[in-house]
Order: C-alpha cells, then structure tokens, then sequence
C-alpha cells in the first residue's frame, strides 16, 4: 500500500511540473461559503429563556408537581444542548471562515472565542443567569467582527423573542 502511494505522489508531481497546476485552498472541508452567526446568537437566547422558565418553576422540590420536575428536566436538556451549539456554530466560523487577516484586524477574536468557550461550559454546568447573559453577549460581539469582515454594518435591535434581550443584524 505504502508503495503505491508513493507512485502516485510521484505520478501525480510529474503531472503538475508537466501542466502546472495552480494551488487549490479551501476554507473548509466543504467550500460552501454559506457562515452566519445567527445559529449561535439564537442558541443563545435559548440558553436565556430556558433558565428564565425554569426560575418560574417553584423552587422547593416538595412543592414542584410532577409536571414541574418533568419541565425542569427538559429546560436543563434544552438549555444544555443550545449551549452546546453555541459553542459548535461559533467554533465552525472560526475555525473554517476567519482567515489570519480577519485576525489581524481584529486580534480580540482569538480571547472572544475562549470566553464564549468558557460561558457556554458555564451555561451548560449551572443555572448562571450572569453566564448565559455574558455567553449571549460574547456571540453578540463575536457577530459584530463576523460581519465587519465582510464590510457589512450591523445594528442591535430589541429581539422578537421572549428573552427580551437584543440581537446583532446585519444592515442589509
């Protein structure tokens, strides 16, 4: 096996001193072309309005109804899994989309990144308001540099949803 790909290393550099084939890159493992951070921001407010209902909830295990305990469940399952694509849409971007000149103008990215790391495990471990809220607000941010790497303004606006927080649109 060892061998054969080595004839085809060698095969395949004849062919390209012979034609000169231009380098190819690629942004990701797929060249879609296609990043948002509207998924993380989203999964943010998740993260938000599932600890808001489960504060609703009473707080006393005695006085919970079964009703109460199967919705507490389901919040901290929710909440956990949209911390969690939090992290994975905001990991995405930065790993397939940035390029070392976004870095450049913008070299908070990389510590950006560790925080929404950082507050999306604290959002998934506890029931931390201040983490989810620091988590939303880091995406926020993170949102803002995304689309000034493409010469697109943005504007926070009040969110339709019940978190009652702001979200980062892009000025289209």
């Amino acid at each position: 096996m060892e061998r054969r790909s080595g004839i085809i290393k060698k095969g395949i550099g004849v062919l390209d001193r012979a034609f000169g084939f231009e380098e190819a890159y690629a942004h990701c493992d797929i060249p879609c072309g296609i990043y948002d951070p509207h998924m993380a921001q989203m999964s943010a407010h998740t993260v938000i309005r599932m600890l808001d209902m489960i504060s609703a909830l009473p707080t006393e295990p005695s006085k919970m109804t079964a009703e109460d305990r199967e919705k507490f469940i389901r919040c901290v399952n929710v909440k956990e899994e949209h911390a969690a694509m939090v992290k994975n849409e905001v990991r995405i971007i930065w790993g397939d989309y940035f390029k070392p000149e976004h870095l450049k103008a913008h070299p908070e990215l990389h510590d950006l990144v560790w925080s929404i790391m950082k507050a999306g495990s604290k959002s998934k471990q506890t029931l931390d308001m201040k983490a989810a809220e620091e988590l939303l607000e880091n995406v926020q941010k993170f949102a803002e540099i995304f689309w000034a790497t493409k010469n697109v303004q943005t504007t926070r606006a009040k969110s339709f949803y019940p978190t009652e927080r702001t979200f980062v649109y892009p000025k289209v």
